[in-house]
């Protein structure tokens, strides 16, 4: 095969403004295959070069385009076929759209002379090519050829009589494009032609013609008015029932879309019933059409002589629409196809007339649909037709009008109708308003259902007459209607979770009234069971909403069933049957609950199963029963194994070994009883029945049911450990009978029966009658329904699968069976709400359950048991019954092919199953010899499903396997020409490659995808569609193993894409039928994007493949069919990942913006997720190539799609990142959309109700001014539709709050870390939109939108609650706000409000007080108020506790709301420590909030940490206290309140702890239990708190260790941020005063430091300065710290000593953490030290100065020098040199200070090391190694300097260490770059008191050089200013020096001023004058001596200088010594400078 890329000619390339020219010699010097391929990319480059083109050069390009493409219409080779047409008819329209439209006429007279060249047949693809070419001309500019159009539309119409069926279907599509483009111009003649040819064509026998014609049909009643009269739409009818009927689903839809717009068109509410002139024709002479059909002849006759009907203006209300259709859909002959195509025509009408007019006759739409077709007899007297009826009403109603058409008020209207007209009238109440019908309850509950489904929280509005009617239709006697009430009652307690409780009280009351009347006159059973249906759906929202449960209703229900279970014995059977039933259904609802309240009573739930489930009975026992009783004792089964079937789903997690064993041992004892049950199904009396409506045998098939489906989820909820006793039992047996045995099997009806033994069978999906003899439910189509446990189960939906009601309705036609909720009333509470499937009839069930049972206990059994069972199917299916009953065999063969899947499944590990094995070779044969029987079998779904199991058991079974299967597929194609067996062996190769992977299957590539691209070129549609399927999947799983065929590949794809024989339009007509369905091109892209994929980053080294690939996408995306333009998105989307650089990134987002407004659901998705996709790289980049209107088209799709996951994910995407840089404009986004009207049609006539609801009080003239202007005064609920107007769905206005919520986080962090943020001013400034948005939320009638609002104005009120307003500085900046903030609250307290609602308000206020916006107590008003008020409330343990108007609070919301009151409370104490205004709001209250705050820490702390009281025998609880035996229930529930405020109480504890408040110490001592709580009584003074820790610190400890401990959350920041917040709690908790010695005990202590050392390792430098202070804390606290100035033994050390040393690491840790070098490893530091970090250095080396003194003596030696070394290791760190350095000398100074005064020989000793390191330092930094040399010498001198200075007193003399010292000095002084650190270290040297031996040494060797060193002279810069400081610092240290000593220093110094005047001359006379002045003030006499003795000409000199320099030295003087104070020396530590 060849590997090298595709030699794709190219053709002659064109200038910008020269069109192509193809060059024919080189075209046919080419091989055919190369022409085709060079003709696509001529063509290709054509249509790009004319899309490219502007409007001038369009119409300078027109001739030569049009030139080309007349030269390629009459090409005879290659044939310009379906893809040519399309590129060329593109060009051609291209140039005349654009351009001047000069060559029109012109081209239009050479394609009608190509069209009517010779004779029909002759060079038919040049006039099929003409003819699309002319279509598409008029269709572009049809407006400027309107003469023409009757020349071209009659030679149009003489391909109809062409043998091609392609080209007679494009003839309708050109007639169609010529009618769209000249509209109502058409000539009326030759309209009626088509008019009347399309007709005729609507039933042809060629779908594509069919499908072509309908919707010409459509066009012309659209653009045209000549066929809007009765007359012509009852021929018009007469087509379109036929065209309906058609075994075509686009067919089918093609004919009800033209039936639609016939009906919409003529809608009017004022009727009009006009006649209509009509035309009359001229007499045309006969003719002869051999080729016509009958139907032509009879349209042609001549019109009888009878008096014709006049033709009326066609015009109907929508009432007479709607009976338009459902008179044809109730005909009893209608067929099953033509119903779903009326259902669908249904929504095409409603989707036509709009959608004021829908909402508005939504009451006639929904009683038509109720009573005029699920009431129609001829439905109700059929089950299959009744239940694809109600499946059609439900997607009509709920699908396209509920969730596509109306509006989010239209569907509250609705909603209300639905109640108030249909519901409220049954019962009858009023003699004119009759009860509805069972039927007509039935769709109005459903509708109801979805409606709520789509309301969510809006539906609030209509709770109190919602639940009412509800409760009132639960009480029918139809078991259906009971069952759709049970879950409409659902889905509203979902809505509306505070009606749980009500509706819970309700259904149980009645359920006991019911129950008492049943041995009375007045019994209804039936209103029992559906009373307790609709308990046990309510029971089942409980785990979804456990904030709205009772812990003492769910006691009760469990109470009442084991009461009725008990007592049921005593009753009459079928009274009995009543009580069993309902107390099973009861229970069954409590397993929702889940193992938390299951495993308290799971002995007993046993005991109650057991009895239920007893050792079968004797044979003759079994014979002596009656069927009445036997139909008891299976009701009785039944009933609890439903009960068990709920347990096992939902509490698996408590399944033991023995719980296994014993259910196994139930479940095997009730197969027993089904084996002894008669065999013999018999029409039973009805005084024998147990219940009227079923017979043994229904009680026999749903005992059945359950058993089988019980097994299966035992079987997967069990450890394989536990499975073998399960396995033992006769499983496989029982699960074949169920599926495949022959005679295990009922005909539904002797019709069907008939059917199949009389050999008429011909499909068994068509059958309808809702069995399918025998078939499993679990086959849709191609798609089989995943396993229970199966993982992937995306993989369900087939890729030809469009999402949408149109195909839901076609779905329906994919299976013989139809399901409805009342095959299971189980499902209402053991199935998902978000994922319901209707349930199969019972016998369907039985036959899945069995499957699903087969597949999960095949891989488990022993090979000779699979062998066996193998063997057994194989019998079944060679049965000879069965080859006189096709249809029973045709679905056995389902089932099993079904059941091998769902086993191959579970051995490949396809599932959550236990995988177990079927690697046994006898067992691989058998399943082997009956998948290569399904995979030729005629049944493409039966051929489907073998493939896939065929590959997943080459897979099980391993290479040599895999290798002759593949070997025998291969010689089964070349042998067999069957297509059915080539298409399944093709889609089997497929498959088994997919499922191997490419390094498995890498050896079978080379010949599976030689065959396959054989197969590929196949001329048959099936074979050649499955084969490209097959090569799809092989390449997606090849990996780079293909890439040695990706170019042949892709040749031959691009080949088959040009071939006529592979598209739609192919000549044959079988051909072309069996593309409408299996569409090839489809394939071929699928193809092409899984090449794409394969290559990935290699597209962009490949030129040749990437530009075919490039021209192969582009063709796509002009295809007509949906599936091909979302295919061609998706490769670009994958293009746009993998070579970007090569596509045009402008024109990809422009195409997916046209996708986004797209009708076809499949083109949207597409283009949604490839915008998701790009925008998730660069928003700006999307926006900059987009248009305007992208935003918008977002937000309606949004709209229409509210939960649309990836949308929401593009907002936010770009919300994150641009939301810092766009603040303004995201404000401004969100406040658009908020306040954004949806603009209606007209106004409908609607009143509005009064709201109950709680509004702003708009009596405050500022707050209503407020509401008005933010346009939302009104929520979308309440807003009048007669205002024309409505605000978006509530739900696109929560999620806009979410994005404006995230937005404020996202501002919030970014302030904190930033000084000025942009993002935070930009929000200050749109402060007041923001407010209004979220004032406008918060006072929304849907609770939803409440909380975010209120989540907001929290945000706001921490964001810029101490923010100053910009214009008023002394105002706050939300002070003007503050009224609107407050009425915001309001409706968060009112009646109708919620708890979390309420919580978060709470959480408001707490926020609001603590900002200070108000700091006046008596101003804060009603918020204070109502947080006092909620103290009052809360702190009382009552069980009615309130907030506000909002009572009647489940235990569980009051705890929630209770601890949000708390924590708002706690967070107002903590707050207090700053503001201190807050102090009197919370002093008045902490002696009631200290003990509550305490108690619910405690509560917290039990919750958490205690075990379940359901772990201990129910036996010992008291059954008083609910809550606690039921504790482990709401833990879960209870555990998030407490977690969410435990830190705050904690804190505010602490807080009170630091202010020494004696109202805490008496709560933390226990005395709050029994104490008044004014805080009155004083502590307890027999504690001793230095020892006993208070009687509450473990609580407190406890819980902030454990979060300390805990694993951390996702949330990085906010785990940083708690627990930073739990250690500053901890440190001021663990305090003597507090914590005792508690802390210091070994267990609590060492664990205490383990998790610090963890914390320290793994947490930031903020929490590390917290861990420093706390351990500060406990070192300088701990029982053996000694007192600095202690005088105790020193040799007597405690044992804890070891206590401190760990304390200690801890702080040695975090400065190794900090500090390169001083750990042992040497990890990568920054190149600077942060802020935070330099501060954490400090914090650290102080509290290790610190504790250092606490240790013994006799310890500290060591301590010290470790100190040191760190000290010295910090001075040799260049990075520590800039910023450590400074901080750190001021605490060396006091530690080196220490020492000195606990003077040893070890300690000085320490001292000259660390000196000596110092000047080594200091001479390694002088070599000038790095930057930070410079700044280490000087740090090195400056710290030596302090070392000895601080230390003299003690610093021995001798010794190099001083002199060494000082010639450092001297020469850092005669450095410029060091000398002003060395003057001042000279400075500090000189001035060291007390005076020492070591200070007067160094003086003696430091003022010679001194003295010389300020009479010399330097030319070195900087050196003259040190001149000046040492002369000024030798004169003043003359002051210091004994009298002794200072005639003497006063002779060498005056001396050396003198040099140093002559040597600058008068200019530094001053200087020298001062100094002298300062030297005679010191000692006079001394000075007067020294003068004496100069000579006379050096003492002249002195007058001198004091002379002319006297004045300034004076006035330098005075200014000196101006503040009456001695000049000082001080120690500079910054001289960098």
């Amino acid at each position: 095969m060849a590997t090298e890329e595709p030699a794709v000619p190219k053709p002659e390339g064109a200038t910008p403004s020269t069109s192509p020219e193809l060059d024919l010699k080189k075209l046919h010097s080419l091989p055919s295959e190369q022409q085709d391929l060079l003709l696509l990319s001529f063509t290709a480059d054509l249509a790009k070069h004319v899309d490219r083109l502007d409007s001038d050069a369009a119409s300078a390009s027109q001739a030569s385009v049009k030139r080309e493409v007349f030269k390629i219409i009459g090409l005879s080779s290659p044939l310009p076929t379906r893809t040519i047409r399309t590129n060329i008819g593109r060009s051609l329209a291209g140039v005349l759209r654009k351009g001047n439209r000069k060559i029109l006429f012109e081209s239009i007279n050479e394609l009608v002379a190509v069209v009517n060249a010779g004779k029909i047949d002759k060079d038919i693809h040049a006039k099929h090519a003409a003819t699309y070419c002319l279509g598409m001309v008029f269709e572009t500019a049809g407006d400027s050829a309107i003469g023409l159009s009757s020349l071209a539309c009659s030679s149009i119409l003489k391909l109809l009589k062409s043998t091609h069926t392609g080209c007679r279907g494009s003839t309708f599509k050109a007639l169609k494009r010529v009618i769209v483009g000249i509209k109502n111009s058409v000539d009326e003649a030759i309209a009626r032609d088509i008019w009347k040819q399309a007709r005729v064509a609507a039933t042809d026998k060629s779908l594509f013609v069919q499908a072509a014609a309908c919707a010409c049909l459509e066009s012309l009643i659209s653009e045209t008015t000549y066929f809007d009269n009765s007359n012509d739409y009852e021929r018009l009818q007469s087509a379109v029932w036929r065209a309906i009927d058609s075994s075509s689903v686009k067919a089918r839809h093609a004919a009800a879309s033209a039936l639609a717009t016939t009906l919409a068109k003529s809608h009017s509410e004022s009727l009009v019933r006009d006649d209509v002139p009509r035309l009359k024709k001229p007499k045309k002479a006969a003719k002869t059409q051999p080729n016509g059909d009958a139907d032509d002849a009879d349209i042609e006759r001549p019109e009888s002589p009878a008096i014709s009907k006049p033709a009326t203006q066609l015009s109907f209300s929508l009432s007479d629409i709607l009976r338009q259709l459902s008179s044809h859909y109730c005909r009893p002959a209608t067929s099953h196809r033509a119903r779903a195509s009326l259902a669908l025509c249904y929504a095409k009408v409603f989707h036509r007339l709009g959608d004021t007019i829908v909402e508005n006759g939504y009451p006639d739409i929904a009683r038509h649909l109720f009573n005029d077709l699920l009431n129609h007899p001829s439905n109700t007297h059929n089950r299959y037709r009744l239940l694809t009826t109600r499946r059609y009403v439900r997607i009509v109603l709920e699908d396209v009008i509920g969730k596509e058409i109306m509006s989010e008020a239209g569907q509250l209207k609705a909603a209300k109708f639905l109640v108030n007209d249909i519901l409220k009238d049954y019962p009858q109440a009023l003699r004119e308003r009759p009860e509805p019908s069972k039927q007509a309850l039935i769709g109005c509950l459903s509708a109801l259902t979805g409606l709520m489904h789509d309301l969510g929280s809006s539906t609030n509005a209509i709770s109190d007459i919602c639940r009412d009617g509800l409760l009132q239709v639960l009480q029918h006697p139809s078991y259906t209607v009971q069952i759709y009430a049970a879950n409409c009652l659902q889905a509203f307690v979902l809505a509306c979770p505070q009606q749980m409780l009500p509706s819970l009280t309700v259904c149980m009351n009645s359920v006991n009234r019911e129950l008492g009347l049943l041995s009375g006159q007045r019994k209804a059973p039936r209103k029992c069971i559906g009373f307790a249906h609709g308990l046990a759906a309510v029971l089942s929202t409980s785990s979804e909403r456990p904030l709205y449960g009772s812990v003492d209703v769910y006691a009760q229900l469990l109470s009442q069933a084991t009461t009725l279970l008990k007592s049921s014995g005593s009753s009459d059977l079928r009274i009995s049957s009543t009580q069993i039933q309902v107390a099973w259904i009861l229970i069954g609802g409590l397993m929702r609950l889940g193992p938390n309240f299951v495993k308290m009573h799971l002995s007993q739930f046993l005991l109650l199963w057991k009895n239920a489930l007893p050792k079968p009975l004797t044979k003759d026992n079994i014979a002596q029963r009656g069927l009445l009783e036997l139909s008891f004792l299976a009701h009785v089964r039944d009933c609890a194994l439903g009960s068990i079937l709920a347990f096992l789903k939902f509490n698996s997690r408590i399944l033991t070994a023995d719980v296994s064993k014993r259910l196994a041992a139930m479940l095997e004892n009730t197969v027993s009883f089904l084996q002894s049950l008669p065999q013999k199904k018999t029409q039973e009396e009805v005084a024998s029945r147990l219940s009227p409506a079923l017979q043994l045998y229904d009680y026999d098939i749903m005992v059945r049911r359950r058993v089988l489906q019980c097994f299966t989820s035992l079987l997967s909820s069990t450890s394989p450990s536990s499975q073998e006793s399960i396995l033992q039992t006769n499983l496989l047996p029982l699960a074949i009978s169920a599926f495949a045995d022959p005679e295990n099997y009922v005909p539904s009806s002797l019709s069907a029966s008939i059917a199949s033994s009389a050999g008429n069978f011909d499909n068994l999906w068509n059958v309808g009658d809702n069995c399918g003899f025998g078939v499993s439910g679990l086959v849709s189509g191609f798609e089989v329904e995943p396993l229970s446990g199966e993982q992937q189960t995306s993989s369900r939906i087939h890729w030809l699968t469009e999402p949408g009601p149109e195909t839901d309705v076609s779905r329906t036609l994919l299976s013989p069976l139809c399901g409805a909720r009342e095959h299971d009333a189980l499902l209402l509470y053991i199935s998902e709400h978000s994922n319901f499937r209707e349930p199969n009839p019972p016998s369907t069930q039985v036959i899945d359950a069995g499957i699903e049972l087969f597949g999960v206990s095949l891989p488990l059994q022993a090979p000779a048991v699979q062998s066996s069972v193998l063997e057994q199917l194989s019998s079944f299916l060679s049965a000879s019954s069965l080859q006189r009953d096709p249809a029973r065999k045709a679905a056995i063969t389902v089932n099993i092919a079904t059941a091998f899947l769902a086993a191959l499944k579970v051995a490949v590990n396809d599932t959550s199953f236990v995988r177990g094995d079927l690697r046994n070779s006898k067992v691989e044969k058998k399943i082997q010899d009956l998948l290569r029987m399904f995979i030729t079998n005629s049944d493409e779904y039966v051929r489907n499903i073998a493939a896939q199991a065929l590959g997943r058991l080459c897979k099980s079974s391993g290479t040599n396997f895999t290798t002759s299967e593949v070997k025998h597929l291969i010689d089964l194609v070349v042998s067999d020409r069957d297509p059915n067996a080539r298409s399944g062996c093709a889609l089997a190769l497929g498959c088994i490659h997919s499922q191997l992977g490419g390094m498995a299957a890498g050896y079978h590539l080379k010949s599976i995808l030689g065959i396959l691209m054989s197969l590929a070129s196949d001329p048959h549609p099936s074979v050649h569609f499955w084969a490209l399927d097959a090569l799809s999947k092989v390449a997606d799983s090849a990996g780079l193993t293909f890439s040695g065929f990706v170019s042949s590949t892709l040749g031959l794809v691009a080949q088959l894409y040009v071939m006529e024989t592979h598209s739609i339009e192919a000549s044959s007509q079988a051909s072309s039928n069996l593309e409408m369905e299996l569409s090839t091109p489809a394939a071929i892209a699928r193809c092409t994007d899984s090449i794409i994929n394969l290559l990935g980053p290699d597209l962009q080294d490949m030129t040749k493949n990437r530009e075919l690939i490039l021209k192969l996408v582009e063709q796509f995306q002009h295809e007509q069919e949906s599936s091909l333009v979302a295919s061609s998105l998706i490769c670009l989307e994958h293009l746009a990942v993998y070579a970007p650089g090569h596509m045009d990134f402008a024109a990809y987002v422009r195409n997916l913006q046209d996708a986004l407004i797209s009708k076809s659901p499949t083109i949207r998705n597409a283009g949604i997720e490839g915008l998701h996709n790009i925008m998730r790289r660069d928003v700006r980049d999307v926006l900059r190539s987009a248009d305007q209107r992208l935003e918008d088209d977002l937000w309606a799709i949004l709209e229409a799609h509210p939960d649309h996951e990836v949308v929401r994910n593009i907002f936010q995407n770009w919300l994150h990142q641009t939301g810092l840089s766009e603040t303004e404009e995201w404000v401004q986004r969100c406040h658009k959309i908020v306040t954004r009207t949806r603009a209606r049609q007209e106004k409908p006539p609607m009143t509005a109700e009064p709201k109950q609801t709680a509004t702003v009080d708009l009596q405050d003239e500022e707050v209503a001014g407020f509401a008005a202007a933010s346009g939302n005064a009104k929520d979308a609920g309440d807003a009048e539709p007669s205002s024309g107007l409505e605000l978006l769905r509530w739900q696109v206005r929560a999620f806009v709050m979410e994005c404006l919520s995230t937005l404020v986080t996202m501002i919030a962090k970014d302030s904190a870390t930033r000084q000025q943020s942009s993002a935070e001013l930009e929000l200050q400034q749109k402060i007041g939109d923001v407010v209004r948005i979220a004032f406008s939320a918060s006072t929304a009638s849907v609770v939803d939108l409440r909380i975010i609002g209120l989540r907001i104005i929290d945000q706001l009120l921490k964001l810029f609650g101490s923010t100053p307003d910009p214009d008023f500085a002394e105002a706050s900046l939300l002070e003007q706000y503050q009224a609107q903030i407050s009425s915001a609250l309001t409706p968060a307290f009112a009646s109708d409000s919620s708890p979390e609602l309420a919580a978060a308000a709470v959480n408001v206020c707490a926020t609001f007080i603590a900002t200070g916006i108000v700091t006046d107590v008596d101003r804060m008003g009603r918020i204070l108020k109502l947080l006092v008020a909620a103290i009052e409330s809360f702190s009382e343990e009552a069980e009615t506790s309130t907030i506000g108007d909002l009572k009647g609070l489940s235990s569980n919301a009051q705890v929630m709301v209770r601890m949000a009151v708390f924590s708002a409370w706690a967070e107002l104490q903590v707050a207090s420590a700053e503001q201190k205004y807050l102090r009197d709001v919370v002093a008045p209250q902490i002696g009631k909030l200290t003990p509550l705050w305490l108690s619910s820490l405690k509560e917290y702390a039990r919750l958490k940490f205690q075990p379940d009281p359901s772990s201990t025998s129910t036996a010992m609880m008291q059954p008083g206290d609910l809550d606690s035996i039921y504790s482990a229930l709401n833990r879960e529930t209870l555990l998030r309140f407490y977690q969410s405020s435990w830190l705050n109480l904690v804190e505010a504890i602490a807080s009170l702890i630091d202010e020494g408040s004696d109202v805490v110490f008496e709560a933390l001592d226990g005395g709050a239990d029994g104490a008044s709580t004014n805080g009155a009584q004083r502590r307890l003074s027999d504690i001793d708190y230095r020892n006993e820790p208070v009687a509450f610190f473990f609580l407190l400890f406890g819980v902030a260790f454990e979060a300390l401990a805990a694993r951390p959350s996702d949330d990085v920041a906010a785990t940083k941020q708690r627990n930073l917040d739990i250690l500053q709690a901890l440190k001021k908790i663990l305090r003597p005063s507090v914590s005792g010695h508690a802390i210091y005990k070994d267990v609590v202590f060492s664990e205490t430091m383990d998790m610090l050392d963890r914390l320290v390792l793994t947490e930031g430098l903020d929490v590390q300065a917290v861990i420093v202070e706390l351990v500060r804390n406990l070192s300088l606290g701990h029982p053996s710290a000694r007192p600095s100035n202690g005088t105790s033994d020193e040799e007597n050390i405690s044992e804890d000593i070891d206590q401190l040393f760990e304390l200690t690491k801890i702080i040695v840790l975090v400065l190794a953490g900090l500090i390169p070098g001083l750990a042992e490893s040497n990890n990568n530091r920054p190149a600077e030290m942060s802020d935070e970090a330099v501060s954490l250095i400090r914090l650290s080396l102080d509290a290790l100065v610190d504790v250092a003194e606490v240790f013994p003596t006799i310890i500290k030696t060591d301590l010290h020098a470790c100190i040191l070394h760190i000290f010295s290791k910090i001075l040799a760190t260049g990075l520590c040199q800039a910023a450590v350095v400074p901080q750190a000398l001021p605490i060396f100074k006091r530690f080196v200070g220490s020492l000195a005064l606990q003077a040893q020989s070890t300690t000085i000793e320490q001292i000259c090391r660390t000196l000596s390191t110092f000047l080594t330092i200091l001479k390694n930094a002088q070599k000038r190694e790095n930057e930070a040399s410079l700044a280490c010498e000087k740090n090195a001198l400056l710290a030596s300097t302090i070392l000895l200075t601080s230390t003299s007193t003690v610093f021995p003399v001798s010794g190099p260490f001083i002199p060494a010292l000082v010639g450092k000095v001297i020469e850092c002084l005669g450095n410029p770059t060091t000398t002003n650190v060395a003057t001042n270290c000279i400075r500090s040297l000189l001035s060291v008191q007390p005076k020492s031996v070591a200070s007067s040494a160094i003086a003696r060797r430091l003022i010679p050089s001194l003295l010389q060193f300020i009479i010399t002279s330097s030319e070195l810069e900087g050196l003259d200013d040190s001149r000046a400081i040492v002369t000024h610092t030798l004169t003043a240290s003359a002051k210091l020096m004994d009298p002794s000593q200072i005639f003497s220093f006063t002779g060498l110094l005056v001396p050396a001023l003198l040099s140093r005047a002559k040597i600058e001359g008068k200019s530094g006379y001053p200087e020298t004058a001062a100094r002298l002045l300062e030297l005679a003030s010191t000692n006079q006499q001394a000075f007067r001596s020294l003068v004496g003795s100069l000579p006379e000409a050096e003492r002249g000199f002195m007058e001198e200088i004091i002379r002319e320099g006297g004045a300034a030295s004076k006035g330098r003087e005075e200014a000196n010594r101006g503040d009456g104070r001695e000049p000082t020396i001080a120690l500079k530590m910054n001289f960098d400078a």
